[in-house]
């Protein structure tokens, strides 16, 4: 996919207006880099001053020694290899560095670490974390290795793990319970088609919910619906997955409706889901009212501002601005540009890293 991607036309340029936000102090941008390549980032754009923070980092090759490695600016070493998620919970920045398998927790205002956490089964096996999610004092966060580990968010401590499906891609919290989505992906022949749900007060299994192979994002809405996707096999004729959209009622634990709509991933901000497939040659993005299940926007964007690679959506809750991280060609630095809510460009500007795929906004 890398080599084919190389082919692709680049569209970046810092465009639109100086970055503002009147209610947002700033926003960390996550780049996961490249596997194996330690190249993991952790950047900050500060809306005051109309700038990314930057520092002086001795270690670069060359003249120009300027890095806006925020995470390394604040903490005097790298973030680790494969950086996949990034999520704030109360004061805390909570980060899963898959391929160095490691959890690190951050203050949300500073980016210091509090603490590193390794996960590794007992034999020194990596078992990869990939999501997060949260519910009252605990965060849980599914590993590649089959596994769900919950952290104690006071003491930062891990005080469980469970046994989930294969290669777990996706994790939510709906009604009281932990929704895993199974993917199977390290076996394309045969992949899973399993949500695990687990009870948060016995942080056991109770049961494996069926939909479809290979299954990815997973996300609740305020209503208790649980969204899934599936992406069943990779066709490398077309160069996309064969992805669906399912519902599953988190009272019944049952699938309750799928739609036959080409979605790889999607964010959902209130009643709303951003919805993409950034392997696709159509990188128009759909909204869908989660509480209806209707298509209320066939493509988001109407200025006709150019998305190379959506590789993540994000949402300022504050004003409802969307942020789509652009991977460009996965190789080099991608872009974060942002749009309003009624899909009109505001800004285009450079992650300063490769494979942005979170953006976390601090609010004043």
């Amino acid at each position: 996919m890398l080599v084919t991607a190389c082919d692709d036309t680049i569209v970046w340029q810092e465009t639109g207006d100086l970055p503002t936000e009147t209610e947002t102090d700033g926003m960390y941008i996550l780049c996961e880099g490249l596997f194996n390549m330690n190249n993991s980032t952790l950047s900050y754009y500060d809306f005051e001053k109309g700038e990314m923070r930057s520092f002086q980092d001795p270690d670069k090759k060359g003249d120009d020694k300027t890095s806006y490695d925020y995470f390394k600016m604040m903490n005097g070493r790298k973030l680790g290899d494969t950086a996949n998620d990034l999520q704030l919970y109360g004061s805390k920045l909570y980060c899963a560095v898959n391929v160095s398998s490691q959890i690190e927790i951050m203050n949300a205002t500073t980016g210091v670490s509090f603490k590193q956490i390794p996960l590794f089964n007992e034999e020194g096996i990596a078992r990869q974390p990939r999501y997060f999610a949260f519910y009252k004092d605990k965060a849980y966060v599914c590993n590649f290795d089959g596994t769900v580990a919950r952290i104690d968010t006071t003491t930062l401590e891990v005080d469980g793990i469970v046994k989930v499906g294969r290669n777990p891609d996706g994790i939510c919290v709906a009604n009281g319970k932990v929704y895993v989505a199974n993917s199977g992906g390290l076996d394309e022949s045969n992949p899973d088609n399993t949500v695990s749900v687990i009870d948060t007060e016995t942080f056991t299994e109770i049961k494996k919910i069926t939909v479809r192979n290979n299954l990815g994002t997973i996300l609740s809405d305020a209503s208790g619906n649980v969204y899934v996707v599936s992406r069943d096999t990779y066709n490398y004729d077309i160069g996309d997955y064969n992805c669906k959209l399912h519902r599953i009622d988190s009272q019944t634990d049952k699938v309750i409706e799928t739609y036959e709509r080409p979605i790889l991933s999607f964010t959902i901000s209130g009643s709303r889901a951003y919805m993409y497939s950034y392997n696709s040659n159509i990188e128009a993005i759909q909204v869908m009212d989660t509480r209806t299940g209707e298509i209320i926007d066939d493509n988001f964007i109407k200025d006709g501002t150019k998305i190379t690679r959506t590789y993540n959506i994000d949402v300022n809750p504050v004003n409802g601005d969307v942020y789509i991280c652009d991977a460009q060609n996965y190789v080099i630095n991608g872009s974060i540009v942002c749009f309003t809510k009624d899909g009109i460009h505001k800004f285009t500007i450079d992650a300063k890293g490769i494979n942005p795929n979170s953006v976390l906004f601090i609010n004043k």
